[in-house]
């Protein structure tokens, strides 16, 4: 049996529809290549919209159970993309920051799968995932080693991208570990994942992502060199 706020879901539900516009709905689902429609809400106006409703005391989710639930409620019966979007809010809400942790990574892993693009991916890894790992290494690093090794695309791009914004505290290992299960990969969103991820730790230590591009050599796609040594 769920648990979830079903009344907190309905109102987020019943926000969005109210605040869509038809018109940009179709552009953006065209430029998105999405196959779910959307309602035509912008990213600040779906901010300002979830606001209230988030932040209101009473809509507080009193359990780690109830707060999964609602969020896969949301996430899983959306009918509209920005009710995903909405539930990946609800997961970073601060209210909820005690339950970022080991325990919630199947969570976002099943968001990734589910979810299967980089909108969605990219802000899991790096904003929900990232954080998770920085806070608790230990657990969370071999998580992101299977992650790394997984059968789904986007599974080892969120491994690799989980420390984006990692910078000092950047796992250098573990950036290895994560980029090189994809190296063979040619799927775009894999190379292109492995450049940023490496362009991103250029800003921190620019001297190690030179030898770890040169190291690699033929291994790394052009798409992942160029992107690497993008600002170098």
């Amino acid at each position: 049996m769920t648990r979830a706020d079903v009344d907190l879901v309905d109102r987020i539900r019943r926000a969005i529809a109210a605040a869509g516009d038809p018109d940009r709905a179709q552009q953006q689902q065209a430029y998105m290549r999405s196959s779910m429609p959307y309602r035509g809400v912008t990213a600040p106006q779906l901010r300002a919209v979830l606001r209230p409703l988030l932040d209101d005391s009473a809509a507080g989710l009193a359990t780690r159970e109830t707060w999964v639930d609602t969020v896969l409620e949301l996430w899983d019966h959306a009918t509209h993309r920005e009710e995903r979007y909405a539930a990946t809010a609800l997961t970073g809400h601060r209210r909820y920051r005690p339950w970022q942790d080991a325990a919630a990574l199947d969570l976002y892993r099943h968001q990734v799968v589910t979810g299967a693009w980089w909108d969605h991916v990219d802000e899991i890894a790096s904003q929900r995932v990232g954080p998770i790992l920085r806070a608790d290494p230990t657990a969370v690093a071999p998580v992101l080693r299977r992650w790394a090794g997984d059968d789904d695309l986007w599974v080892r791009r969120a491994a690799i991208l989980s420390q984006l914004a990692s910078g000092s505290e950047l796992d250098v290992d573990l950036l290895r570990d994560c980029i090189e299960p994809s190296l063979e990969d040619t799927d775009f969103f894999a190379r292109k994942a492995i450049g940023w991820a490496l362009r991103q730790h250029a800003r921190t230590d620019p001297a190690w992502v030179r030898e770890h591009v040169e190291a690699l050599g033929d291994r790394l796609s052009p798409l992942s060199r160029r992107e690497a040594l993008k600002h170098l």
